[in-house]
């Protein structure tokens, strides 16, 4: 039986954080050794919005680095850097032409960030759910590991895929599933537990990132936000003791249950000293990892050059046969 292909993507716009890691790039280590894993630096979408170009190089090496010091193997995954393969611009504007504006306009991340954008809303942000589509029917992927707010995505990729099939008058395009993991699918800002952890916090604090040292980790746990209250218990009106719950649980593998049994009779303070150990444990030898191929990217720059050409193969094999099926004279050799 052959393996199923597995694709994901980080946008490289600023540090990685705890929720990166644990929402995405830790499952990725697990997943690596049942799929054909493809995971991308998705540098094309991290220019819809306003950026700077020397942090967008950097920042793109530094995932590079994040996802090896994590634990990804490029012997056995390809790590892609997006805009280094041409084809998934390609298929996009492909794509672009088979989808409706009432289905874009539909997503709810275009509508969060479009309505913070006010007036001169960047077209790439409305298109991007396009490009994403791309990416994934590119390497004809079977799983796409993603957040919950990622899964309306996805949706969007089998809508196009299955009218692009229709449209081919074949099963083409591989129809792509979401896979969310029960666990540390979706980490919380330390100091607004309502909100989902991100690389550019709204307050100093608020996220855990990568190459923070062990002070920085230790210090922004102590001071989450929870509530009034003295219990430990899972509960969603308790969104500060939830998430550190869950942070704990993504980490050591524990369930809830068992962790909430832990804590009886004790108080907060616990909980918060205990996670902060257990999340500087967690990400010391990464950030150390993290550093240490900075400090010299000539391997990160050698696992990008030799993932690029598998990438570019496969990708090639796939826009072969999409151009000869929309009809453009083609000399596919």
């Amino acid at each position: 039986m052959l393996q199923q292909t597995l694709l994901s993507g980080i946008q490289p716009t600023n540090k990685l954080t705890l929720g990166n890691y644990l929402g995405a790039i830790k499952n990725w280590t697990k997943l690596q050794k049942d799929y054909d894993c493809y995971f991308l630096i998705v540098d094309l979408h991290s220019i819809t919005l306003k950026y700077d170009p020397k942090d967008l190089l950097n920042n793109t090496l530094y995932t590079i680095a994040a996802y090896m010091a994590s634990g990804i193997d490029p012997k056995r995954c390809k790590l892609i850097v997006q805009s280094h393969v041409p084809q998934h611009l390609e298929l996009a504007w492909i794509l672009t032409c088979n989808s409706y504006m009432g289905e874009l306009k539909r997503m709810t991340q275009f509508k969060d960030k479009s309505a913070r954008a006010g007036v001169s809303i960047p077209v790439g942000l409305f298109t991007y759910p396009v490009l994403m589509a791309a990416d994934i029917l590119l390497y004809q992927a079977d799983v796409i590991p993603v957040g919950e707010d990622q899964r309306q995505h996805v949706e969007l990729t089998r809508d196009i895929a299955s009218r692009m099939n229709l449209f081919f008058e074949e099963e083409f395009f591989v129809m792509p599933s979401a896979f969310i993991p029960k666990v540390g699918a979706r980490i919380m800002d330390l100091q607004k537990p309502t909100n989902k952890m991100s690389k550019s916090a709204s307050q100093e604090g608020g996220a855990i990132y990568l190459t923070d040292s062990d002070k920085e980790i230790s210090n922004k746990v102590k001071k989450a936000t929870t509530d009034s209250g003295a219990v430990i218990s899972y509960e969603e009106e308790k969104a500060g003791i939830k998430n550190l719950l869950e942070i704990q649980a993504a980490i050591t593998g524990k369930s809830i249950e068992e962790l909430v049994r832990s804590y009886e009779g004790k108080m907060y303070g616990h909980l918060k000293v205990e996670t902060a150990e257990i999340v500087v444990a967690e990400l010391k030898p990464v950030r150390e990892k993290i550093l240490q191929y900075m400090s010299d990217p000539s391997e990160l720059l050698q696992v990008i050059k030799t993932s690029e050409e598998a990438a570019r193969n496969r990708a090639e094999e796939t826009m072969r046969k999409v151009r000869t099926k929309v009809g453009f004279l083609c000399n596919n050799k």
